[in-house]
């Protein structure tokens, strides 16, 4: 190892020289700087770290849709009953928030499901983690407020736009 203040590949020819000379004229075959040496060390831990997250991003987007999607069908179904509620006097917003905390009481409770299986499985995951320590209290409270959000803005979209139905519109629907 050689420490400089300078750039390192350009004290490379000197540096090979030197190492020639001092081993007996054996040849000098890979000069690499040390985050050269670095990178390749912890190439794989940051690919399986890009990798899962990935897959996060990718399970978030699916939770996404599939709740939206749900939500968007339970609404549907419930078309004649918003109707009803509407015409007998019920405000919009009302209708709204009983669709939007139905919606995340079941969301509430898969993240209550999902952190204790993270929190059980920690051991098996603890050896793909890099920078990261298996218990963190950032990750375990920043996930699930992330998955909160994300599922409350799709409760929130079919449950506004079921709320602006028309109660005459609403008790036609077939």
């Amino acid at each position: 190892m050689v420490r400089t203040r300078v750039p390192p590949l350009s004290l490379s020819s000197p540096i090979r020289n030197e190492l020639r000379a001092a081993s007996g004229g054996l040849p000098v075959a890979h000069i690499r700087t040390m985050e050269e040496t670095i990178s390749r060390s912890t190439a794989s831990e940051n690919f399986n770290m890009l990798v899962l997250t990935i897959f996060g991003c990718a399970a978030l987007l699916l939770a996404a849709i599939g709740i939206a999607g749900l939500m968007a069908y339970s609404v549907a179904q419930r078309t004649q009953e918003i109707g009803i509620r509407l015409a007998l006097g019920a405000e919009p917003p009302s209708f709204r928030n009983l669709i939007v905390f139905q919606g995340l009481r079941l969301v509430a409770l898969g993240v209550v499901i999902g952190l204790a299986a993270a929190f059980g499985l920690r051991n098996l995951i603890a050896s793909l983690l890099f920078g990261v320590k298996a218990v963190d209290p950032m990750e375990f409270s920043a996930v699930p407020i992330v998955v909160l959000g994300v599922a409350l803005l799709s409760v929130w979209l079919p449950a506004m736009l079921g709320s602006r139905v028309h109660p005459i519109e609403a008790l036609r629907y077939e």
